[in-house]
């Protein structure tokens, strides 16, 4: 994405922000924009959400563009459309902020490929727990739709993550949705987003001052929630001993990996045959400590989860509703995270044109090594 000034301009003046947005897809879609939109839609039991990719402008009518509940990271959804590469459609993909963010680092890792995909994202008022929801869908729309209708972006009822994200508006998207009041802005955010307004033939002359404002005043409080939060965090994830306690009830469903957009990896070490010993394995380990845990190599695989892709981790927060035993495993990755991407001065999602610290590299970032590196280099010259 481009760091150009952002422009909106008025989508629509009205409280009910679903049919907006939806209406702005059916005209998108009808005046050939797009081939096709990926969007949530419900379930036919009607307890959970899916990503469909639409054609029909008729068939969005029943979609559900912001969904109260994350079953699945769009990110995902949408690599399994592009994971070959480029596609003959133009598609529009609207995504929660996490999402788009999981996004952007899938493409940095070849996952994803965004040639003729536009994303959108909208300002996010967070997503309501899983089983909350599975329990009561009526009561969790209801819930869910007055958090929308009074724009609450500080509701103690969506997931401990949604408490504590900062970065829940405008993202590395294409476009954004914002809600200022009772007005609807459509926001450009790439060169790519403001082809699509000229397109639309919309002035994109809307004052952002006021939504700005807004929204600054919120991120300071999602920031302190997750200060104090990470406080608490700190002790469970710091130190083996600490460690060991904060996943002493894993059971080894690998339940947090498979849900993660970012372990993308077609074979995990941790599920091959290499990572299960058989019994002589098993009963070596127990006579050398005098016991064995079941199952093997917990805190190794968590730890060995958290290297690698704690720098791409957006705490979409996934990883804890999978979870069968309520470890609260997205607060500790989400600690984690904060950490290594401090260190090396990173924002996982924060734009496309970041590269990944640990696929690229530059001589000054190695050190002793990089100095070697160019002393090699140096001589290689002289001789030539």
């Amino acid at each position: 994405m481009t760091d150009n000034i952002r422009k909106g301009t008025l989508l629509k003046n009205g409280d009910d922000i679903q049919a907006s947005i939806l209406q702005f897809f059916q005209d998108a879609v009808e005046k050939k924009l797009f081939d096709a939109v990926m969007l949530p839609m419900k379930v036919p039991s009607g307890d959970s959400f899916a990503w469909i990719m639409i054609k029909d402008a008729a068939v969005l009518k029943d979609a559900q563009p912001l969904a109260p509940i994350m079953p699945v990271n769009a990110a995902t959804a949408l690599k399994r459309y592009t994971r070959k590469g480029k596609g003959k459609f133009k598609i529009a993909a609207l995504m929660k902020p996490c999402e788009i963010r999981a996004t952007i680092e899938l493409t940095k890792l070849n996952q994803v490929h965004l040639d003729d995909v536009t994303l959108f994202t909208y300002d996010c008022v967070g997503a309501l727990p899983m089983q909350d929801y599975i329990a009561d869908p009526e009561g969790g729309d209801e819930k869910f739709g007055k958090l929308l209708t009074d724009k609450n972006f500080k509701s103690k009822d969506v997931k401990p993550v949604c408490k504590i994200c900062d970065k829940f508006s405008l993202s590395a998207s294409d476009l954004h949705f914002a809600f200022s009041d009772k007005d609807i802005l459509l926001i450009s955010n790439s060169e790519k987003g403001e082809k699509l307004l000229t397109d639309l033939d919309w002035k994109a002359d809307a004052d952002l001052k006021k939504w700005q404002k807004h929204i600054d005043e919120i991120t300071k409080i999602k920031v302190k929630n997750k200060t104090d939060t990470f406080k608490i965090v700190k002790d469970m994830a710091e130190g083996y001993d600490n460690l060991v306690e904060t996943f002493s009830n894993c059971i080894g469903c690998h339940n947090c990996s498979s849900s993660c957009p970012i372990c993308y990896c077609r074979q995990c070490y941790f599920d091959s045959s290499v990572a299960k010993p058989n019994s002589d394995v098993v009963m070596m380990r127990a006579e050398e400590r005098g016991a064995a845990s079941l199952p093997l190599d917990r805190i190794m695989f968590h730890t060995g989860r958290m290297a690698h892709m704690s720098l791409s981790c957006v705490s979409c927060g996934l990883c804890s509703d999978a979870c069968p035993v309520n470890i609260p495993v997205a607060k500790i990755f989400s600690y984690v995270a904060s950490q290594t991407q401090k260190a090396f001065e990173y924002s996982a999602g924060a734009s496309a044109g970041d590269a990944l610290p640990m696929k690229e590299y530059k001589l000054n970032e190695l050190g002793e090594l990089g100095e070697l590196v160019k002393s090699a280099e140096a001589q290689e010259e002289s001789n030539e």
